[in-house]
This record gives C-alpha cells, structure tokens and sequence, in this order.
C-alpha cells in the first residue's frame, strides 16, 4: 500500500464512521478552551472537566483571573497534574492577555505561543478547534496513532516532525477533523499498552497490523 493510499483509506473510513469528532474539553468560549487546554498538559479530559466549572465560576474572564495572584487559582486547580505551576502560568497568563490584548484571547499563532504556558500544540488546538485553521496538534495520541499506522515514517521521531508530515499529506480542510480522529482513536482503540485492533476500524490499513498479522 503507498502512502497516498493508506492516508486516503484512513481518512476515508473515519470520515464515514466519524463524520462529526468533537473536542472532549468542555467550554463555551475561547477564554474557556484556552484555560482547559493548559490545565489538560499531563492530565485527563475528564479531570479536568470535573475541575473547570467552579474555577470558570470564579474567572469567567481573563480580567478577572488577572486581578489575582497564583495562590488564588491554585485551590480551584489542586486536582490536576502540576497544580502551582499551572497556577503560576494561568496567572501570568491571565494579565499577558488583558495587557496585551485588550482582555481577548489572540487569534495569532505567534501571539498565541507568547503567552505563559502555552507552546505549540495549544496554540494549534485552539486555532483548529476555534478558527478551523489546516494545523495538528500532536500529543502523545496523535504521535502513537500516526507512527504505529504507517502514516508518517518512523523517522518522524518528534511531535514537529510527526505534525509537519500530517500536514503535508492530509487536504487542508480535513486537517481540523483528522486531528480529533486521531486523538480519540489513541484515546479509546489504539491505546499504548493493548491496542484494540480486533475492534479497529482501520486496521486493515496499518502497518503495525499487518505486521502483527504476518509473524501471527
């Protein structure tokens, strides 16, 4: 199978069985994404939807969240993976936001990368999910996913390199889909440990099951 074609027949069976992938994150604004995808880093959706409706209550904006120092937010956060430096971070973050941008989370890739705890794969979450722009974000689902499948090679060894390789191959309007498609098919079928590939729809485009097929 080349490489045009298995990126066709992947594509092709989650845009008929998943036609509508959706962010696990709960908000309802992009302040509110911004702040669950920085609480996300290390820890679970899930988590940290326990965690973000009493912290939303009590900043509901960047403005309010910049009148307070670390040691506020922090209670509201203490559940999550590194609760003080998140706390440090949604902070700093939080006055970099009123500051700079008049209390408007940026639309800006590069203004978006500038702000306290916010590097590339958050940038490109919120510029797919928020603005439908042809970026990948790649954690470690979309990094496993891509690799075990054969859609990038395994010389692509880092999250830039699996994300430029994604990007090149995938048409651009499928891009915001494709990268919920391969969060959650990581998340839930092509897990790290045990992979589900008897319940998997695209195994029979994946190099790493036809591998396990021929020495079966």
């Amino acid at each position: 199978m080349t490489k045009k074609e298995r990126y066709a027949a992947i594509l092709g069976w989650f845009a008929e069985n998943v036609p509508a992938p959706q962010s696990e994150l709960r908000f309802e604004n992009p302040w509110q994404l911004l702040v669950a995808v920085v609480l996300s880093a290390q820890c679970t959706d899930k988590r940290v939807n326990l965690t973000t409706p009493a912290l939303f209550e009590r900043f509901p904006s960047a403005a309010k969240m910049a009148e307070v120092d670390e040691a506020e937010i922090y209670p509201y956060i203490k559940s999550i993976s590194y609760p003080n430096n998140k706390a440090k971070n949604l902070a700093k973050m939080a006055r970099q936001i009123v500051e700079r941008h008049g209390g408007e989370v940026p639309a800006d890739q590069t203004d978006l990368e500038a702000l306290a705890g916010v590097g590339r794969k958050t940038a490109n979450v919120l510029g797919s999910v928020l603005w439908n722009r042809p970026v990948m974000a790649v954690d470690t689902h979309v990094y496993r996913v891509a690799r075990r499948t054969g859609l990038v090679p395994q010389r692509a060894n880092t999250p830039l390199k699996v994300e430029l390789e994604l990007t090149r191959n995938i048409p651009a309007q499928l891009v915001p889909r494709a990268h919920h498609w391969l969060i959650l098919h990581g998340r839930y079928v092509c897990t790290a440990r045990r992979p589900a590939c008897s319940e998997c729809g695209i195994a029979p485009f994946c190099k790493f099951f036809v591998h396990l097929q021929r020495y079966d």
